[in-house]
């Protein structure tokens, strides 16, 4: 199973019928880290992205070792679960046999939550700012009045999740706004039609080297890194 089999059958089964959103959802997820845009491997199997700058380029924001641990050791991590996961699928399918199927579903959408998740996280950011689109920007004040109201309100969101998980700015087609959401973990509170624009990671893994407990320190760290052109690029293809 590919990611877009995988994403396929995921609208199918948690949209009913809209096809639109979901073609949009998997323009607005495929990262484009890999230079052949490519993040499964010949025999199928889901890779790590790599990074397109430096492990020291976000630095003093982000520090060079929390880089490498986070994306070699942690987001590897969700990777190799989430083939594990699928392998799994795959035997209870040509077996008929779903006695594991209840802790296969949790493991599929734990670790391919944390992988997609983590490969948008990884692309918003970068050693240049970039500038925000006027798609972008008339959307933000639409939605939150202004862009520091934005940014407050991000920060809030985010800084408030319970234990680890994720402050996620989403559009929501339905609406035609962008809202702001938290994730517990990586699959929990979710809302399904909602396709995220840009992400933070706030498990503690993604700045308790540098931060410790000042998880809002970290956030508004964060700021300074993020890739507003990246950030508007995703939203235009969504909106496209």
């Amino acid at each position: 199973m590919n990611k877009r089999t995988f994403l396929k059958t995921g609208a199918a089964l948690g949209l009913g019928g809209i096809l639109t959103a979901h073609s949009k959802i998997v323009n607005a997820i495929e990262p484009n880290t890999n230079k052949n845009n490519t993040i499964i491997n010949d025999k199928g199997e889901y890779i790590l992205p790599p990074l397109k700058y430096e492990y020291d380029s976000l630095e003093p924001y982000i520090d060079t070792e929390t880089m490498h641990l986070h994306h070699d050791i942690h987001h590897n991590g969700y990777v190799k679960g989430l083939n594990k996961a699928v392998n799994g699928i795959k035997e209870a399918i040509e077996k008929n046999d779903y006695s594991l199927i209840k802790h296969l579903e949790r493991e599929f959408a734990f670790h391919g939550s944390g992988h997609f998740l983590h490969s948008i996280y990884w692309e918003i950011m970068g050693p240049d700012s970039g500038l925000r689109s006027k798609l972008l920007d008339r959307y933000i004040n639409k939605d939150f009045g202004s862009y520091e109201n934005f940014k407050n309100y991000f920060i809030a969101v985010s800084k408030s999740v319970e234990g680890s998980g994720w402050g996620i700015l989403s559009y929501q087609p339905l609406s035609d706004k962008l809202i702001i959401l938290q994730a517990e973990k990586h699959q929990n509170q979710a809302q399904w039609i909602n396709i995220p624009v840009m992400v933070v990671d706030v498990w503690e893994h993604a700045y308790y080297l540098k931060y410790k407990n000042k998880r809002k320190d970290y956030i508004e760290a964060f700021f300074n890194v993020i890739n507003w052109t990246e950030v508007s690029n995703r939203f235009e293809r969504i909106k496209g």
